[in-house]
C-alpha cells in the first residue's frame, strides 16, 4: 500500500507504518501527480480534497487530522466508494488553552467577565466546560443544540452582548444556519466596542473586510485571530490592527497533533477488521511552572503573545507573505497541552485555591 501523508503530521510512521510506504508532502501543494498510484491519503486542514485531486487516483481511503471537514468534498468521496475519517475534538485541549491565552493576556478580570460562546460542538463544548468548572459565567448560541444539551443556551444577540466572544463553529455556506460571514458588518457593528472577540474556528465565519472597516473607522474592538479569510495570504492591514494575531496554530500542540493521527488509525483498523488498539501513552516530561494567580500559570504553559510577536516580525520582513504564513506553521515551536505541567507558588495561603483552578483545567497533580 502506498500513503501519501501532510509532511507536517506526526506519528504517521507510528500509526501507518505497518501498512505500506509512506511519501511525504507539503500539505499545500499536494496534486494529483502526487497522489494517482496511492491507495491512502493523510492530511490536515490546508489540503483540497476534492474531484480535481482525487479523480483517476486510486486513493480508498482519505484521513484528516484535523476537527473541520470544510476542506473535504465529502459528497465526491461518497460517491466515489473512498472512505473518509477525520478527526473530531483531536486539539480541542489545545484550542481551550489558546482562548484561555488570550484572555489572560487582554482580558485580566476574564474571570469576573460573561463569556459568550458561538457553536459549541467539541471545542465549544470544552471551553464552555472549562469556563464553567471555574465559576466563569457562560452564554452559548448554536442553533443545532437542544434545550437538554447541558449548555446554557441563548439567542444570538445575548451572546453578542457578552464582555468576550469566543467563535467556535464550523464553516459552512448551505442549510439552514450557515456560518460564512455570521460575524458580517451589521452584527460587528452590534458588538460592544469593549469587548474582545476571539475567532479560533474558521477564518470566513468573520467577514474579514467589513471587520478592517471597522477597526480602521476607530472602533476600540479587541480582536484576536487565529484564522484568516484567504489563507495562506492573510491581510496585514487587518493583522496590524488586531490586538492578537497568530497563524492558525492554536490546536497546534504536540498532543493535539499526535492525538489526530491516532484517530486516523483507529478509524482506518475498524473500516480493514484490524483490532484497533491504543497506542501506549508517550512519556510526558512534566514540568513545574511558578504563579500565584490563575491567569500567570495559563501564560506560563503558553503565552500566545510570543505567536503573535513572531507572526509580526515575520510579516514585516517578509516579500511572499502566503509562503510565510505557512512556513509559521510549518516551523511552530513545540508546544504542549496543560496536562503536561503542575504550579508551584511561593505564597502557601494561594496554593489550595490555585491547585483546585489548575487540576479543573487538566493541569496534573
Amino acid at each position: 500500500m502506498k500513503i501519501v501523508a501532510d509532511q507536517n503530521m506526526l506519528m504517521v510512521e507510528q500509526c501507518f507504518g505497518a501498512f505500506g510506504t509512506i511519501s511525504y508532502v507539503p500539505g499545500r501543494s499536494i496534486c494529483a501527480a502526487d497522489i494517482a498510484d496511492a491507495d491512502m491519503l493523510l492530511v490536515r486542514s490546508v489540503t483540497q480534497v476534492n474531484k480535481a485531486l482525487l479523480e483517476g487516483s486510486s486513493i480508498s481511503f482519505v484521513g484528516s487530522a484535523t476537527i473541520g471537514t470544510d476542506h473535504i468534498d465529502q459528497e465526491y468521496l461518497a460517491q466515489s466508494g473512498i472512505e473518509f475519517a477525520y478527526a473530531p475534538g483531536c486539539n480541542a485541549d489545545a484550542v481551550v488553552q489558546y482562548d484561555l491565552s488570550v484572555l489572560s493576556r487582554l482580558q485580566p478580570n476574564w474571570q469576573q467577565c460573561t463569556v459568550g460562546i458561538v457553536g459549541c460542538g467539541n471545542v465549544g463544548g470544552r471551553l464552555y466546560r472549562a469556563l464553567s468548572n471555574l465559576g466563569v459565567s457562560c452564554n452559548v448560541y448554536d442553533p443545532f443544540l437542544n434545550a437538554d444539551s447541558g449548555f446554557n443556551l441563548t439567542d444570538f444577540d445575548t451572546v453578542l452582548a457578552s464582555d468576550i466572544i469566543c467563535v467556535h463553529t464550523p464553516l459552512t455556506t448551505s442549510g439552514p444556519h450557515p456560518t460564512k460571514h455570521l460575524f458580517n458588518a451589521e452584527v460587528l457593528a452590534r458588538i460592544d466596542p469593549d469587548s474582545l472577540l476571539i475567532n479560533a474556528g474558521r477564518g470566513a465565519v468573520v467577514d474579514n473586510t467589513a471587520l478592517l472597516e471597522l477597526l480602521e473607522s476607530g472602533s476600540p474592538l479587541r480582536v484576536a485571530l487565529d484564522v484568516w479569510e484567504g489563507e495562506p495570504r492573510v491581510s496585514l492591514p487587518l493583522m496590524r490592527k488586531v490586538s492578537l494575531a497568530t497563524p492558525h496554530i492554536a490546536g497546534y500542540s504536540v498532543e493535539g497533533k499526535a492525538r489526530g493521527t491516532e484517530m486516523l488509525a483507529q478509524a482506518f483498523k475498524r473500516l480493514i477488521d484490524v483490532e484497533p488498539y491504543t497506542l501506549a501513552e508517550q512519556p510526558k516530561t512534566v514540568a513545574k511552572l511558578r504563579a500565584e494567580t490563575l491567569s500567570e500559570l495559563i501564560l506560563a504553559s503558553y503565552d500566545v503573545s510570543q505567536d503573535d510577536l513572531r507572526m509580526r516580525q515575520a510579516m514585516a520582513a517578509s516579500s511572499d507573505i502566503a509562503l510565510t504564513f505557512d512556513l509559521l506553521r510549518k516551523q511552530y515551536p513545540e508546544r504542549h497541552e496543560f496536562s503536561c505541567y503542575k504550579f508551584s507558588s511561593d505564597t502557601e495561603t494561594t496554593q489550595p485555591e490555585l491547585k483546585a483552578q489548575a487540576l479543573k483545567l487538566g493541569f496534573c497533580e
